[in-house]
């Protein structure tokens, strides 16, 4: 019986003193603070989008007759000169086709020739009352008619003409080719649409970026705004360019509105090459030399923290400083924010440090807070 007694007493004692060791651990501790200093420096808003890379100027090679490809001058990356010959079409046809027309052309020629001459006799009888004056109108007629199809022959020879100088396929700019869609032998029919038989860039040091910006942005941006891009072929490059154009032209893709940004880049190097994909930062405004905070100072609610929570609003226009240990508010004017940083103004020099947040929490649980390690749950009594 008093064994048994002895261990009741012992077992009370050790739950009083877990219990104890429980109370203290669990009391309420002074927070720890996290801070940042104020800073002083540029800041910058920038609007980020996605575009692709394309040569400023940009043709299409085709042919206006039809053919066979009798010579190619030209191939992929090959370097061409205005009016350099890149191609010719087989043009037995078109040379036959010119014969043809310029005998026609010499037919109807005679042709006048004699209506011509009837007409002249038709006038000199008409004035010695030999004819009447109809027969001298049908003649005068048959001569309209007939120098009317000496003009048409000559078109139709100046056609054939024409197309056999098509047969001879000239670059129109200086530059590059980035294409060739068409083999050596192969037949292009001219009949409804141009066949393209090359794609021609002109000079590469100089590139555009079509971009497609959300219409949430598209209002901030404005022709001349400076940029910045990479590309993935190298990451670690920055590339430099200014916006040259923002068409009104909205794009709509799964009710996504986008509208084209067009940025000009040089590109001395040639390191950039059409199709490349560019993501792009275009620098809508900035600061020189003022005074920034991190955007999460502006965040911080002392009584949210404290309460082991965030704030659900920005406390606009104040930031806190620790003042004999306790968070004070100071007033400030809210500038340009790119995010991470914020600009402000007010009584709050550089390198005071503001507050950010709370380290650890003020009611801060210890390990295993229950005694003999029990878990608190809720409802049990225990803070949560």
């Amino acid at each position: 019986m008093r064994t048994r007694t002895l261990w009741i007493i012992g077992g009370l004692a050790l739950l009083i003193a877990g219990g104890a060791a429980w109370w203290w651990n669990s009391r309420d501790r002074a927070p720890e603070w996290r801070t940042a200093p104020v800073t002083r420096g540029p800041i910058e808003v920038t609007v980020t989008a996605t575009g692709a890379l394309q040569a400023v100027t940009t043709i299409q090679v085709g042919t206006q007759v039809s053919g066979t490809i009798a010579a190619l001058y030209a191939d992929f990356n090959s370097h061409v000169k205005k009016d350099q010959v890149i191609a010719r079409l087989d043009s037995t046809l078109l040379k036959a086709a010119l014969s043809d027309a310029l005998s026609g052309q010499e037919r109807v020629a005679a042709q006048a020739q004699q209506a011509l001459a009837e007409q002249e006799r038709a006038r000199t009888l008409f004035a010695r009352d030999l004819i009447s004056r109809a027969e001298l109108e049908q003649a005068e007629a048959a001569a309209r008619v007939a120098s009317a199809n000496l003009n048409s022959a000559k078109a139709q020879t100046e056609r054939a003409r024409i197309n056999l100088r098509y047969a001879i396929i000239r670059a129109p700019i200086d530059g590059i080719v980035l294409s060739r869609a068409v083999e050596l032998g192969q037949t292009v029919a001219a009949s409804f649409n141009t066949p393209t038989l090359f794609t021609l860039a002109g000079d590469l040091r100089e590139m555009r970026v079509q971009a497609a910006v959300d219409e949430a942005d598209i209002g901030r941006l404005r022709v001349g705004q400076s940029a910045t891009f990479t590309v993935d072929a190298y990451p670690d490059t920055v590339f430099g360019g200014t916006v040259e154009q923002v068409r009104l032209q909205p794009t709509v893709t799964q009710n996504v509105v986008t509208y084209d940004v067009i940025l000009r880049a040089e590109n001395p190097d040639l390191r950039l090459m059409p199709g490349m994909t560019a993501n792009l930062s275009i620098v809508t405004d900035r600061r020189e030399d003022v005074l920034r905070v991190p955007a999460a100072a502006l965040r911080f609610n002392p009584e949210a923290d404290a309460a082991g929570g965030r704030a659900t609003k920005a406390a606009q226009g104040r930031v806190y400083v620790l003042e004999n240990g306790v968070p004070k508010a100071v007033r400030v004017r809210i500038g340009l924010s790119d995010g991470a940083r914020t600009e402000i103004e007010g009584q709050i020099e550089s390198g005071t440090e503001v507050i950010l947040g709370i380290a650890s929490a003020a009611t801060a649980k210890a390990s295993g807070g229950a005694p003999f390690g029990m878990q608190q749950t809720k409802g049990a009594g225990g803070r949560h």
